[in-house]
Protein backbone atom coordinates (compact mmCIF):
# COMPACT_ATOMS: atom_id res chain seq x y z
CA UNK A 1 0.00 0.00 0.00
CA UNK A 2 0.95 3.68 -0.20
CA UNK A 3 1.62 5.58 3.03
CA UNK A 4 3.21 8.82 4.17
CA UNK A 5 6.43 8.04 6.04
CA UNK A 6 8.62 10.12 8.33
CA UNK A 7 12.14 9.91 6.94
CA UNK A 8 13.85 12.49 9.14
CA UNK A 9 13.46 16.06 10.31
CA UNK A 10 11.48 18.05 7.71
CA UNK A 11 11.45 15.01 5.40
CA UNK A 12 8.21 13.12 4.70
CA UNK A 13 7.63 10.90 1.68
CA UNK A 14 4.84 8.75 0.26
CA UNK A 15 6.22 5.23 -0.13
CA UNK A 16 5.15 1.65 -0.74
CA UNK A 17 4.91 -0.24 2.56
CA UNK A 18 3.49 -3.64 3.60
CA UNK A 19 -0.28 -3.86 4.08
CA UNK A 20 -1.41 -4.02 7.72
CA UNK A 21 -2.58 -7.35 9.14
CA UNK A 22 -4.77 -8.49 12.02
CA UNK A 23 -2.39 -9.08 14.96
CA UNK A 24 -4.89 -9.39 17.81
CA UNK A 25 -8.50 -10.69 17.96
CA UNK A 26 -9.68 -7.16 18.87
CA UNK A 27 -8.11 -5.57 15.77
CA UNK A 28 -9.80 -4.28 12.63
CA UNK A 29 -8.36 -3.23 9.28
CA UNK A 30 -9.66 0.00 7.77
CA UNK A 31 -9.52 1.21 4.20
CA UNK A 32 -8.93 4.94 4.62
CA UNK A 33 -11.34 7.27 2.84
CA UNK A 34 -10.23 10.56 4.44
CA UNK A 35 -7.31 11.56 6.64
CA UNK A 36 -6.06 14.96 7.76
CA UNK A 37 -2.82 16.73 8.61
CA UNK A 38 -2.89 17.99 12.20
CA UNK A 39 -0.86 20.75 13.78
CA UNK A 40 0.48 18.11 16.17
CA UNK A 41 1.98 16.28 13.19
CA UNK A 42 4.20 19.29 12.59
CA UNK A 43 5.89 18.72 15.95
CA UNK A 44 7.03 15.34 14.60
CA UNK A 45 8.17 16.74 11.27
CA UNK A 46 9.99 19.62 12.94
CA UNK A 47 11.90 17.17 15.14
CA UNK A 48 10.54 18.19 18.53
CA UNK A 49 9.06 14.82 19.53
CA UNK A 50 11.69 12.15 20.29
CA UNK A 51 11.74 8.45 19.35
CA UNK A 52 10.62 8.85 15.74
CA UNK A 53 12.19 6.26 13.45
CA UNK A 54 12.82 6.38 9.72
CA UNK A 55 9.86 4.87 7.90
CA UNK A 56 7.25 5.53 10.62
CA UNK A 57 3.79 6.09 9.10
CA UNK A 58 2.23 9.39 10.17
CA UNK A 59 -1.35 10.44 10.81
CA UNK A 60 -3.83 10.27 13.69
CA UNK A 61 -6.95 11.89 12.17
CA UNK A 62 -8.64 9.40 9.86
CA UNK A 63 -11.78 7.52 8.95
CA UNK A 64 -12.76 4.84 6.47
CA UNK A 65 -14.43 1.55 5.70
CA UNK A 66 -13.94 -1.65 7.68
CA UNK A 67 -12.47 -4.36 5.44
CA UNK A 68 -11.51 -6.97 8.06
CA UNK A 69 -12.28 -7.60 11.74
CA UNK A 70 -10.72 -9.80 14.40
CA UNK A 71 -12.81 -12.58 15.87
CA UNK A 72 -13.47 -10.71 19.14
CA UNK A 73 -14.80 -7.55 17.47
CA UNK A 74 -18.57 -8.02 17.64
CA UNK A 75 -19.80 -4.45 17.17
CA UNK A 76 -18.28 -3.82 13.72
CA UNK A 77 -18.75 -5.58 10.40
CA UNK A 78 -17.05 -5.45 7.04
CA UNK A 79 -18.46 -2.49 5.12
CA UNK A 80 -19.14 -0.31 8.16
CA UNK A 81 -18.06 3.30 7.77
CA UNK A 82 -16.31 4.56 10.90
CA UNK A 83 -14.30 7.40 12.43
CA UNK A 84 -11.41 6.35 14.66
CA UNK A 85 -10.32 8.33 17.77
CA UNK A 86 -6.62 9.18 17.90
CA UNK A 87 -5.98 7.82 21.45
CA UNK A 88 -6.00 4.03 21.56
CA UNK A 89 -7.96 2.75 24.55
CA UNK A 90 -8.66 -0.74 25.86
CA UNK A 91 -12.01 0.13 27.44
CA UNK A 92 -11.37 -2.05 30.52
CA UNK A 93 -8.67 -0.45 32.68
CA UNK A 94 -9.24 1.93 35.61
CA UNK A 95 -8.79 5.05 33.49
CA UNK A 96 -11.01 3.86 30.64
CA UNK A 97 -13.72 3.08 33.19
CA UNK A 98 -13.33 6.67 34.42
CA UNK A 99 -13.68 7.84 30.77
CA UNK A 100 -10.09 9.13 30.80
CA UNK A 101 -9.34 7.33 27.57
CA UNK A 102 -6.19 9.23 26.58
CA UNK A 103 -4.40 7.83 29.63
CA UNK A 104 -5.42 4.19 29.10
CA UNK A 105 -3.09 1.87 31.05
CA UNK A 106 -2.97 -0.92 28.48
CA UNK A 107 -2.56 0.55 25.00
CA UNK A 108 1.04 1.83 25.03
CA UNK A 109 3.47 -1.07 24.57
CA UNK A 110 6.34 1.38 25.11
CA UNK A 111 5.04 2.69 28.42
CA UNK A 112 8.54 2.43 29.92
CA UNK A 113 9.75 5.15 27.52
CA UNK A 114 6.98 7.53 28.50
CA UNK A 115 7.45 6.79 32.19
CA UNK A 116 11.08 7.90 32.01
CA UNK A 117 10.08 11.23 30.46
CA UNK A 118 6.71 11.97 32.08
CA UNK A 119 6.55 9.85 35.23
CA UNK A 120 3.59 7.80 33.99
CA UNK A 121 2.54 6.73 30.52
CA UNK A 122 -0.43 8.04 28.53
CA UNK A 123 -2.36 5.92 26.03
CA UNK A 124 -0.96 4.78 22.73
CA UNK A 125 -1.55 7.17 19.82
CA UNK A 126 -1.70 6.45 16.10
CA UNK A 127 1.29 7.68 14.11
CA UNK A 128 2.82 9.64 16.96
CA UNK A 129 6.29 8.32 17.77
CA UNK A 130 7.45 5.26 19.67
CA UNK A 131 7.03 7.20 22.90
CA UNK A 132 3.28 6.60 22.47
CA UNK A 133 3.46 3.07 21.13
CA UNK A 134 5.01 3.18 17.67
CA UNK A 135 1.65 2.53 16.02
CA UNK A 136 1.37 3.03 12.27
CA UNK A 137 -0.75 6.06 11.46
CA UNK A 138 -3.65 6.68 9.11
CA UNK A 139 -2.08 8.83 6.39
CA UNK A 140 -2.13 5.69 4.30
CA UNK A 141 -4.41 3.54 2.18
CA UNK A 142 -5.06 1.09 5.04
CA UNK A 143 -4.48 1.01 8.79
CA UNK A 144 -4.69 -1.51 11.64
CA UNK A 145 -6.98 -0.35 14.45
CA UNK A 146 -6.28 -2.02 17.84
CA UNK A 147 -9.13 -2.32 20.36
CA UNK A 148 -11.53 -1.75 17.47
CA UNK A 149 -14.44 -2.83 19.67
CA UNK A 150 -13.90 0.28 21.83
CA UNK A 151 -12.83 3.24 19.71
CA UNK A 152 -14.41 3.56 16.25
CA UNK A 153 -17.86 5.09 15.89
CA UNK A 154 -20.20 4.11 13.05
CA UNK A 155 -21.31 6.94 10.78
CA UNK A 156 -24.97 7.18 9.72
CA UNK A 157 -25.83 7.00 6.05
CA UNK A 158 -26.02 10.33 4.29
CA UNK A 159 -23.28 12.08 6.25
CA UNK A 160 -20.16 13.09 4.31
CA UNK A 161 -16.57 12.45 5.35
CA UNK A 162 -16.00 16.19 5.70
CA UNK A 163 -18.83 16.42 8.22
CA UNK A 164 -17.49 13.74 10.57
CA UNK A 165 -13.73 13.31 9.97
CA UNK A 166 -12.79 15.75 12.72
CA UNK A 167 -14.54 13.64 15.36
CA UNK A 168 -11.22 11.76 15.32
CA UNK A 169 -9.37 14.56 17.12
CA UNK A 170 -9.73 18.29 16.64
CA UNK A 171 -13.46 18.67 17.31
CA UNK A 172 -13.37 16.73 20.62
CA UNK A 173 -10.10 18.50 21.49
CA UNK A 174 -11.63 21.93 20.92
CA UNK A 175 -14.75 20.94 22.82
CA UNK A 176 -12.80 19.55 25.78
CA UNK A 177 -10.72 22.74 25.81
CA UNK A 178 -13.92 24.74 26.35
CA UNK A 179 -15.48 22.21 28.73
CA UNK A 180 -12.37 22.43 30.93
CA UNK A 181 -13.12 26.13 31.42
CA UNK A 182 -16.28 25.45 33.44
CA UNK A 183 -18.01 28.18 31.43
CA UNK A 184 -20.96 29.96 32.98
CA UNK A 185 -23.50 32.16 31.22
CA UNK A 186 -21.94 35.53 30.52
CA UNK A 187 -18.30 34.43 30.72
CA UNK A 188 -15.53 35.86 28.57
CA UNK A 189 -13.14 33.27 27.12
CA UNK A 190 -9.82 34.11 25.45
CA UNK A 191 -8.25 31.60 23.06
CA UNK A 192 -4.64 31.61 21.92
CA UNK A 193 -4.35 30.07 18.44
CA UNK A 194 -6.90 30.19 15.61
CA UNK A 195 -5.90 26.95 13.96
CA UNK A 196 -8.54 24.21 13.62
CA UNK A 197 -8.53 23.32 17.34
CA UNK A 198 -8.87 26.98 18.28
CA UNK A 199 -11.70 27.43 15.80
CA UNK A 200 -13.57 24.48 17.29
CA UNK A 201 -12.87 25.83 20.78
CA UNK A 202 -14.54 29.10 19.73
CA UNK A 203 -17.67 27.27 18.60
CA UNK A 204 -17.65 25.08 21.71
CA UNK A 205 -17.25 28.01 24.10
CA UNK A 206 -20.36 29.62 22.64
CA UNK A 207 -22.24 26.31 22.79
CA UNK A 208 -21.40 26.05 26.49
CA UNK A 209 -22.67 29.53 27.30
CA UNK A 210 -19.84 32.03 26.81
CA UNK A 211 -21.02 35.57 26.15
CA UNK A 212 -17.82 36.68 24.42
CA UNK A 213 -14.87 34.85 22.87
CA UNK A 214 -11.63 36.69 22.10
CA UNK A 215 -9.31 34.88 19.68
CA UNK A 216 -5.59 35.63 19.38
CA UNK A 217 -3.40 34.88 16.35
CA UNK A 218 -1.32 36.68 13.71
CA UNK A 219 -2.37 35.14 10.39
CA UNK A 220 -5.09 37.11 8.57
CA UNK A 221 -6.88 34.04 7.20
CA UNK A 222 -7.17 32.49 10.66
CA UNK A 223 -8.34 35.70 12.27
CA UNK A 224 -10.89 36.09 9.47
CA UNK A 225 -12.21 32.57 10.15
CA UNK A 226 -12.44 33.33 13.86
CA UNK A 227 -14.48 36.47 13.17
CA UNK A 228 -16.72 34.36 10.94
CA UNK A 229 -17.49 32.32 14.07
CA UNK A 230 -18.44 35.54 15.93
CA UNK A 231 -15.21 35.85 17.92
CA UNK A 232 -13.53 39.16 18.61
CA UNK A 233 -9.92 39.00 17.44
CA UNK A 234 -6.50 40.30 18.39
CA UNK A 235 -3.41 40.23 16.17
CA UNK A 236 -0.61 39.76 18.70
CA UNK A 237 1.89 41.37 16.35
CA UNK A 238 -0.18 44.57 16.33
CA UNK A 239 -1.23 44.94 19.98
CA UNK A 240 0.00 44.16 23.48
CA UNK A 241 -2.26 41.19 24.22
CA UNK A 242 -2.21 41.53 28.02
CA UNK A 243 -3.10 45.22 27.90
CA UNK A 244 -5.75 44.69 25.22
CA UNK A 245 -7.46 41.90 27.19
CA UNK A 246 -7.55 44.03 30.33
CA UNK A 247 -9.12 46.87 28.39
CA UNK A 248 -11.67 44.57 26.75
CA UNK A 249 -12.72 43.09 30.11
CA UNK A 250 -12.87 46.20 32.27
CA UNK A 251 -9.48 45.47 33.84
CA UNK A 252 -10.50 42.10 35.26
CA UNK A 253 -9.24 39.72 32.57
CA UNK A 254 -11.03 36.80 30.84
CA UNK A 255 -12.88 34.30 33.01
CA UNK A 256 -10.99 31.52 31.25
CA UNK A 257 -8.08 31.24 28.84
CA UNK A 258 -7.36 28.43 26.37
CA UNK A 259 -3.90 27.60 25.02
CA UNK A 260 -4.54 25.95 21.65
CA UNK A 261 -0.99 26.58 20.43
CA UNK A 262 1.45 24.34 22.29
CA UNK A 263 5.15 23.71 22.09
CA UNK A 264 6.05 25.71 18.98
CA UNK A 265 4.49 29.04 19.97
CA UNK A 266 5.81 32.05 18.07
CA UNK A 267 7.08 34.68 20.49
CA UNK A 268 7.95 38.34 20.11
CA UNK A 269 10.83 40.42 21.45
CA UNK A 270 13.43 39.22 23.91
CA UNK A 271 11.32 36.47 25.44
CA UNK A 272 10.56 35.03 22.01
CA UNK A 273 14.27 35.06 21.13
CA UNK A 274 15.06 33.54 24.54
CA UNK A 275 12.78 30.57 23.88
CA UNK A 276 14.23 29.92 20.45
CA UNK A 277 17.81 30.02 21.72
CA UNK A 278 17.04 27.78 24.71
CA UNK A 279 15.24 25.30 22.47
CA UNK A 280 18.03 25.28 19.90
CA UNK A 281 20.54 24.60 22.68
CA UNK A 282 18.28 21.83 24.03
CA UNK A 283 17.99 23.65 27.36
CA UNK A 284 14.20 23.53 27.07
CA UNK A 285 12.13 21.32 24.78
CA UNK A 286 9.07 23.53 24.25
CA UNK A 287 8.42 27.22 23.60
CA UNK A 288 5.65 28.24 26.06
CA UNK A 289 5.13 31.84 24.92
CA UNK A 290 1.35 31.51 24.47
CA UNK A 291 1.00 29.56 27.71
CA UNK A 292 2.79 32.26 29.72
CA UNK A 293 0.50 34.92 28.24
CA UNK A 294 -2.63 32.87 28.94
CA UNK A 295 -1.63 32.41 32.58
CA UNK A 296 -0.80 36.08 33.06
CA UNK A 297 -3.97 37.27 31.29
CA UNK A 298 -6.51 35.10 33.11
CA UNK A 299 -8.57 36.82 35.78
CA UNK A 300 -8.00 36.03 39.46
CA UNK A 301 -9.62 32.70 40.31
CA UNK A 302 -10.01 31.84 36.64
CA UNK A 303 -9.19 28.70 34.66
CA UNK A 304 -6.49 28.09 32.08
CA UNK A 305 -7.22 25.17 29.74
CA UNK A 306 -4.22 23.73 27.89
CA UNK A 307 -4.85 21.53 24.84
CA UNK A 308 -1.92 22.69 22.73
CA UNK A 309 0.57 19.80 22.73
CA UNK A 310 3.65 19.98 24.95
CA UNK A 311 6.33 17.31 24.93
CA UNK A 312 8.76 17.97 27.73
CA UNK A 313 10.08 20.90 29.72
CA UNK A 314 9.54 24.66 29.64
CA UNK A 315 11.37 27.60 31.18
CA UNK A 316 10.19 30.83 32.81
CA UNK A 317 6.88 29.28 33.88
CA UNK A 318 5.00 31.90 35.97
CA UNK A 319 4.18 29.63 38.88
CA UNK A 320 3.95 32.60 41.23
CA UNK A 321 1.08 33.98 39.17
CA UNK A 322 -0.70 30.62 39.22
CA UNK A 323 -0.44 30.21 42.98
CA UNK A 324 -0.93 33.76 44.19
CA UNK A 325 -3.94 34.43 41.97
CA UNK A 326 -5.80 31.14 42.63
CA UNK A 327 -5.69 29.95 39.02
CA UNK A 328 -6.88 26.51 38.01
CA UNK A 329 -5.07 24.65 35.24
CA UNK A 330 -6.81 21.87 33.33
CA UNK A 331 -5.13 20.03 30.51
CA UNK A 332 -4.67 16.73 28.68
CA UNK A 333 -4.87 14.95 25.39
CA UNK A 334 -8.55 14.77 24.50
CA UNK A 335 -10.52 11.79 25.80
CA UNK A 336 -12.01 11.49 22.33
CA UNK A 337 -14.13 8.39 22.89
CA UNK A 338 -16.07 10.30 25.58
CA UNK A 339 -17.17 13.01 23.15
CA UNK A 340 -17.68 11.32 19.80
CA UNK A 341 -21.34 10.37 20.05
CA UNK A 342 -22.66 13.59 21.66
CA UNK A 343 -20.67 15.66 19.17
CA UNK A 344 -21.95 13.55 16.27
CA UNK A 345 -25.46 14.47 17.43
CA UNK A 346 -24.52 18.16 17.52
CA UNK A 347 -23.23 17.88 13.94
CA UNK A 348 -26.50 16.28 12.85
CA UNK A 349 -28.42 19.15 14.48
CA UNK A 350 -26.26 21.74 12.70
CA UNK A 351 -24.88 23.15 15.96
CA UNK A 352 -21.23 22.79 14.88
CA UNK A 353 -19.70 23.80 11.54
CA UNK A 354 -17.20 21.01 10.93
CA UNK A 355 -16.13 22.00 7.43
CA UNK A 356 -15.45 25.72 7.74
CA UNK A 357 -11.68 25.40 8.19
CA UNK A 358 -10.92 22.91 5.40
CA UNK A 359 -8.88 24.92 2.92
CA UNK A 360 -7.15 22.17 0.91
CA UNK A 361 -8.17 18.71 -0.28
CA UNK A 362 -5.32 16.71 -1.81
CA UNK A 363 -4.60 13.14 -2.95
CA UNK A 364 -2.38 11.13 -0.61
CA UNK A 365 0.52 11.31 -3.05
CA UNK A 366 0.53 15.11 -2.59
CA UNK A 367 0.85 14.83 1.19
CA UNK A 368 4.43 16.21 1.30
CA UNK A 369 3.19 19.32 -0.49
CA UNK A 370 0.31 19.53 1.98
CA UNK A 371 2.74 19.42 4.89
CA UNK A 372 4.85 22.11 3.23
CA UNK A 373 2.05 24.65 2.77
CA UNK A 374 0.52 23.85 6.16
CA UNK A 375 3.80 24.18 8.03
CA UNK A 376 4.88 27.36 6.24
CA UNK A 377 1.38 28.94 6.26
CA UNK A 378 1.35 29.28 2.46
CA UNK A 379 -1.69 29.69 0.20
CA UNK A 380 -3.80 30.56 3.30
CA UNK A 381 -3.61 26.91 4.33
CA UNK A 382 -5.47 26.18 7.58
CA UNK A 383 -6.50 22.51 7.25
CA UNK A 384 -5.51 19.83 4.75
CA UNK A 385 -7.63 16.74 4.11
CA UNK A 386 -5.98 13.91 2.19
CA UNK A 387 -7.82 11.39 0.01
CA UNK A 388 -5.94 8.07 -0.43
Amino acid sequence: MRALCWMGKNDVRVQNVPDPEILNPRDAILKITSTAICGSDLHLVDGYVPTMEKGDILGHEFMGEVVEVGRDVKNLAVGDRVVVPFPIACGNCFFCQEKLYSVCENSNPNAWMAEKMWGHSPAGIFGYSHLTGGYAGGQAEYVRVPFADVGPIKIPNGMTDDQVLFLSDILPTGYMAAENCDIKQGDVVAIWGCGPVGLFAIQSAYLLGAERVIAIDRFPERLRMARGLKAETLDYEEVNVLEALKEMTGGRGPNACIDAVGMEAHGLGMIGAYDRVKQAMKMETDRPYALREALMACRNGGTVSIVGVYGGFVDKFPMGSVMNRSLTIKTGQAHVQRYMRPLLERIQKGEVDTTCMITHRLPLDDAPYGYHIFRDKQDECVKVVLKP
